[in-house]
């Protein structure tokens, strides 16, 4: 098979099958290209935009539910392939490299400057020197808190609950329910009575920004 012997729209397939493609070709570029336009109206939105804040995000988003709140600035492969779930708080300088699809649950917080990354490339020097890669997909489940500066690695899966430390780097599935932390990221401990804390009762509050 040469570079030259595959369309530009059998690339883009292949890409979205998690197979080897090369990120070449018209199909791909045009959809870079809307994601790359959004994202300069998204980025250049000030406080006061929140409206039109929201109708952007949806626009490049594939789906968004209430009450998500994703602080500019943000960047994306192709946004298209992010899901994000009711009431998600993404903090400042996230990246999320959505070249295969990136499902994000309800209620998680995702702090500054985390990367979730579906792309990756491989180990052989020969076509990764051509031009070749390719992803696979990652899944939070409901209320993860990714820690600032935490990375998550090609083909994740972190199951609800869980806190990922600040610099943590992901390289394998988490269980729901734990503590994880490291490089690479290791599960510490279970959350468990030991983390409970007495809060006080109160109405439900307009969507915060918390996640830190």
């Amino acid at each position: 098979m040469t570079r030259d012997s595959i369309s530009a729209a059998e690339m883009k397939a292949r890409m979205l099958r998690g197979e080897l493609y090369r990120s070449v070709g018209e199909e791909i570029s045009r959809d870079q290209t809307r994601c790359a336009e959004l994202l300069d109206r998204y980025n250049a939105t000030g406080p006061a935009e929140r409206d039109v804040r929201g109708l952007l995000l949806r626009e490049l988003l594939g789906d968004v539910a209430d009450d998500v709140i994703v602080r500019p600035p943000f960047y994306c492969d192709y946004g298209s392939h992010i899901s994000i779930g009711a009431a998600t708080f993404v903090n400042f300088g996230c990246v999320m490299l959505d070249v295969a699809p990136i499902r994000i649950g309800e209620h998680c917080q995702i702090a500054t400057g985390v990367h979730v990354v579906t792309a990756t490339h491989p180990i052989d020097p020969e076509p990764r020197r051509l031009g070749w890669e390719s992803a696979e997909p990652i899944t939070l489940g409901d209320n993860v808190w990714l820690g600032s500066a935490a990375v998550v690695c090609p083909g994740v899966t972190i199951g609800d609950d869980t806190v990922v430390g600040a610099g943590a780097v992901v390289t394998r599935d988490l269980p729901a329910g734990v503590v994880a932390a490291g490089v690479p990221a290791q599960v510490l401990r279970e959350i468990g009575e030991q983390d409970r804390v007495d809060y006080p009762a109160a109405e439900a509050a307009e969507p915060g920004e918390s996640a830190g």
